[in-house]
Formats: structure tokens, C-alpha cells, sequence
């Protein structure tokens, strides 16, 4: 775990292309070495002047990357984990059996299902509602009873928004905590922090490593209260810390974190307008996009812009879809996302009976490749799937 330091003069974009700047005391090497040990010297008086003891709940790699995430989250501190799955569940398993618990009906289907099933059976009861509907979230919330509402903005696959302001606003007035996945939008377009959330979390493995080459969750928190130590306890004990090596390649990852997302974004909305035109899509499911319901909330809750992840309808439904996909040449058929490389899955089949996910829908997480590329490429599948 790492605590921010103090406000830098710098840009966020600056100090993450440079790790923070931290330079190895030692050799003077501008790429910080990987710490790779497991144990620690204690000192003859039988203390830890370094601060290390054990490598499970801590590591000085580790450190440096949570270091980058808590900067560009404003947090006071950051937790990097082994998975996002593992980051997700940590939050969960800080409150208590029979503590209520509020979620979108729309999100990842791998967390959601684990709260439909194990976190029901530890003890925890939870509800699900349209969190693009504040009212909704509302009437969903039960003071004294209710302990965390968490949100996904933009949701996985339709990417609707949550109002983050207002659904902190009614959180925090019943006394519960508000958690953020904001793995889609990350840090560079959305600060849920200074929008009143409490934790945020990211599935590092996505945008923020953004090679397809690491997993690994992540954390920021606004406070260091005590519930933030459960989950930190929760770390330790459980044994989901992040590898040195995952870490150190997620640090890098951050590196061009700006400008990756930033290129990914305007590809996407470049294909979302092209394709809201095209004769075999029936509709193009993206914030960034003045048909969208909730466009004026992504203009005001997004900065600078909307996201690289879109989804489209293939006019002739299941079929049509499956087969668009199965004519692409240049885009990957592959689940994830925030990848250099352009991905497209038929989300659907992956998620599997129960999915709210349309069945004519396909996930397009859009990379860094020439976007006339990607355009050509999706429309001639398209084409060749209604020949």
C-alpha cells in the first residue's frame, strides 16, 4: 500500500511518463529495478529499519506503481491486487454478513454473478438496479441497513452512465459507502473521487496496463478509515497482493497511459459516428455520441473525453452478429479490453444464459491501429454477414 506525496508542480500526464520520477539511488537508472525479494534483514535490535518484513502484504515495486495510480486518482492511498476480480471482491468482503448491498443490473458479469452467488452466501444481501436511474438507486437504499452501493461507469456492455455526484449524494445520506469501477473510463477521462465516491476501483489488466500482457486490480481511496484497513487487512491475509514483475510491467503500462487512451477514445468515437450510419447496424451504443441518453452526463462527468469502449446492434440479430465477427480480418475475436489491439466479442455467448446482454450486440474495445483500417475491416464483415 502507498500513500500519495505531496502536490506536485507537475502535470499528471508528466509524472506518470516518468513513474514519478523516481530515479534508483544506487546506479542512477531512469527505469526503477524490480524488487523481487520475499524477505527482509531484521536488524540486530530485532526491528525493520528498512519498513519490509514479508513480501506477501508488501513490496517496494509494488509501491511505486500504486504510487502512479494514486496520483492520477487524487486518492490518499492506492492497493494494487492480483486480479480485478480479486481488487472487486476485497471491497465486498470488508463488510459484514447480512449487510445490504446495492449494484448495477448492468455490469461485469464475472463480479456479478459472484454477488448472485457467493457473496448471497456468505451472508450479504444484495440488490440490482438500473444505476442509470438515480430514483431507482434511491428507492433501492435502506438507511441503517444499507453499507455499499457500487457502480460501473460506463457499464459493461451498454455503457450507460451513473450520475457519480448524485448517487454519492444518496449513498452518504443513509450512512453507506459509495465504490466506483471505473475501469472503462479511467483515471485520465473520470476523477470519481473529487465527485464524492469513496473507493475506486479499476480491473488494471484492462487500460491501465493496456498490453494485454499483465492481470491485476487496483484500489484508490479517499480516506485511510477503517474501512479502507479491512480491505487492506483483507490484502494481506488473503494473499492477493500483485507480483513485482506484473508490477513493474504495469508501471510501464502506465507510462503512456495518456496518450494510449487518448488515441483509443478518438478512434472510437470516430467509429461509433461512422457506423450510427451504416446499413447493417441497427444501433451504436456509445457515450460519446449526442443520441445517447445520457450524452449531456457523460459531458459533464467525462473529461476530455468519452472512452475507447462502443458496442453495436447488427441489423439481422444473433446470427448476424455471430457472423460479423467471424468475418473480421484485421480486428481480434478475444474477450477484454483496453488493449493496443482492437478486440470484438459477441458478449452475449460469453456471458451465457441469464445475460441482460443483447443477443445482436458485439463488444468493440477500440485500440491504437489506423482507424480507416478498422473502419474497412468491420464494414466488410458486416457486409459479408448479410450476403
Amino acid at each position: 500500500m502507498v500513500e500519495t506525496q505531496k502536490k506536485s508542480r507537475w502535470s499528471k500526464k508528466s509524472l506518470s511518463a516518468q513513474a514519478m520520477g523516481k530515479i534508483d539511488a544506487r546506479t542512477k537508472a531512469v527505469v526503477p529495478p524490480i524488487h523481487i525479494s520475499t524477505t527482509y534483514i531484521r536488524d540486530a535490535d530485532n526491528a525493520y529499519s528498512s519498513g519490509f518484513i514479508y513480501g506477501r502484504p508488501d513490496n517496494e515495486t509494488v509501491r511505486e506503481a500504486e504510487a502512479v495510480l494514486a496520483m492520477w486518482e487524487e486518492a490518499s492511498s492506492a492497493l494494487l491486487f492480483s486480479s480485478g476480480m480479486a481488487a472487486a471482491t476485497a471491497v465486498f468482503m470488508a463488510l459484514r454478513p447480512g449487510d445490504h448491498v446495492v449494484a448495477p443490473s448492468v455490469m461485469y458479469w464475472a463480479l456479478r454473478n459472484w454477488l448472485m452467488t457467493d457473496a448471497v452466501a456468505w451472508g450479504l444481501d444484495v440488490s440490482f438496479v438500473d444505476m442509470a436511474n438515480i430514483d431507482a438507486l434511491r428507492g433501492a437504499l435502506k438507511p441503517g441497513k444499507t453499507k455499499l452501493v457500487w457502480v460501473e461507469t460506463p457499464s459493461n456492455p451498454l455503457w450507460s452512465l451513473t450520475d457519480l455526484e448524485a448517487a454519492a449524494d444518496w449513498t452518504h445520506a443513509v450512512g453507506a459507502k459509495i465504490a466506483v469501477d471505473s475501469t472503462v473510463a479511467t483515471p485520465v477521462f473520470t476523477r470519481p473521487l473529487s465527485l464524492g465516491v469513496d473507493i475506486v476501483m479499476h480491473a488494471a489488466t484492462k487500460s491501465l496496463n493496456g498490453h494485454s500482457d499483465v492481470i491485476a486490480g487496483a484500489l484508490a481511496t479517499k480516506d485511510q478509515n477503517a474501512f479502507w484497513q479491512r480491505i487492506v487487512s483483507n490484502r494481506k491475509n488473503f494473499g492477493a497482493v500483485l507480483g513485482p514483475f506484473e508490477a513493474f510491467l504495469l508501471m510501464r503500462g502506465m507510462r503512456t497511459l495518456d496518450l494510449r487512451v487518448h488515441a483509443a477514445a478518438k478512434t472510437a468515437l470516430d467509429l461509433a459516428q461512422r457506423f450510427s450510419n451504416h446499413q447493417h447496424v441497427a444501433e451504436v451504443l456509445y457515450p460519446g455520441l449526442p443520441s445517447h441518453p445520457q450524452y449531456a452526463l457523460a459531458q459533464r462527468q467525462m473529461i476530455g473525453g468519452f472512452g475507447h469502449m462502443l458496442s453495436i446492434r447488427a441489423r439481422g440479430g444473433e446470427a448476424a452478429a455471430i457472423a460479423t465477427a467471424a468475418n473480421i480480418q484485421l480486428w481480434k475475436r478475444a474477450t477484454s479490453l483496453g488493449g493496443v489491439e482492437s478486440l470484438i466479442e459477441h458478449r452475449a455467448s460469453i456471458e451465457g444464459p441469464g445475460t441482460p446482454c443483447p443477443p445482436d450486440l458485439l463488444r468493440l474495445s477500440a485500440g491504437i491501429e489506423d482507424v480507416e483500417d478498422l473502419y474497412a475491416d468491420l464494414d466488410q464483415a458486416l457486409k459479408k454477414a448479410h450476403k
